[in-house]
């Protein structure tokens, strides 16, 4: 996201209005998220690989070999990007009834994880409390 601002004649140094356009430029950092599929003892492995190829577009090998890893590893990165596009899919994929979450892709869940519903769990953490 980009915002615009420009010091009018009218305005004195240091303040701006709303009604100001154009010359500062202020940039907001995209950070990466992840949106991740755990594995559940509900959801048919055949189901979850159709799930990721009629929902993401993916190809039949491509969603095959995630739903293996989710199978396997008992998580798999399906689809990263900004945090409120990932938070879409995660909740398309628990309308689906898959376990999803979303999180920073370079944290992992260091306690930068945000469980967006459906993951089985309390939602609390067994870390260090503040």
């Amino acid at each position: 996201m980009t915002l615009s601002v420009a010091l009018g004649p009218d305005t004195q140094e240091g303040t701006r209005t709303g009604t100001e356009s154009s010359t500062d430029s202020l940039t907001a950092p995209d950070i990466p998220w992840n949106l991740v599929i755990w594995n559940d003892p509900v959801n048919l492995m055949s189901y979850v690989s159709y799930v990721f190829q009629s929902y993401f577009g993916y190809s039949e090998s491509k969603a095959n070999k995630l739903m293996m890893e989710v199978h396997k590893k008992g998580r798999s990165i399906v689809a990263h990007g900004s945090k409120e596009q990932v938070e879409r899919h995660a909740v398309a994929m628990h309308g689906f009834g898959l376990w999803a979450t979303v999180e920073k892709a370079d944290g992992g869940n260091g306690g930068n994880s945000r469980n967006t519903g459906k993951s089985g769990g309390s939602g609390q953490g067994k870390g260090k409390r503040g």
